[in-house]
């Protein structure tokens, strides 16, 4: 009982150490933006995103192994990551026009999961987490974004070729949380695996 009632307070908890470094990722987006748009420093842009993915890894470490998982992590930590993603991705398509395939399908693919995770929080009156395809797209957008900033003169089948993994892991991504939101809004028994960060 007394467990139960320690691990709701955490799921509760609003000021903690992965909350924090997920508002600072959320902080880097401008300087981001900045270095790569305006400074025209794609090597800045480069070591400020790394820094980002790296606070990523650590927020996600303490709060799994220090039991620091909580609903407004869940939800703050996707939103940096989201947000990190698409300034990546408008940096990359000032000189990758390519890149807007990507953008399109993260726009159509966030909305699709605000609206439906809203619908699954007012059902369930659960916070889902990330699920493994998630965290695949989120490793190669990553990826794909690094790639381009230091090999800065990439060659355009490359180029491409990232692209279009990408697009194709992220529309994988989208039907499979359609199918597990769907099942989810029914009300049919869904095994999911849980995660406080993507």
């Amino acid at each position: 009982m007394q467990s139960e009632v320690n691990q709701e307070e955490n799921l509760n908890r609003i000021i903690t150490v992965p909350n924090l470094l997920s508002f600072f990722r959320l902080c880097l987006i401008p300087v981001i933006i900045w270095s790569y748009c305006v400074k025209k420093n794609p090597l800045l842009a480069g070591e400020i995103l790394l820094l980002s993915g790296l606070t990523d890894l650590a927020d996600g470490y303490i709060a799994r192994r220090f039991h620091r998982i909580s609903n407004l992590g869940k939800i703050l930590d996707p939103v940096a990551d989201k947000l990190t993603q698409a300034a990546m991705l408008i940096c990359l398509f000032t000189r990758f026009p390519h890149v807007l395939l990507l953008i399109v399908i993260m726009a159509g693919k966030e909305l699709y999961m605000v609206v439906s995770g809203c619908l699954v929080i007012r059902k369930t009156g659960k916070v889902h987490g990330a699920d493994w395809h998630g965290k695949i797209v989120t490793f190669l957008l990553y990826g794909t974004a690094a790639v381009h900033i230091i090999w800065f003169h990439i060659t355009p089948m490359v180029s491409d070729l990232l692209i279009g993994l990408c697009a194709i892991m992220m529309v994988i991504s989208v039907a499979l949380y359609i199918i597990q939101n769907t099942r989810t809004l029914k009300g049919e028994t869904v095994q999911t695996i849980l995660y406080c960060n993507d």
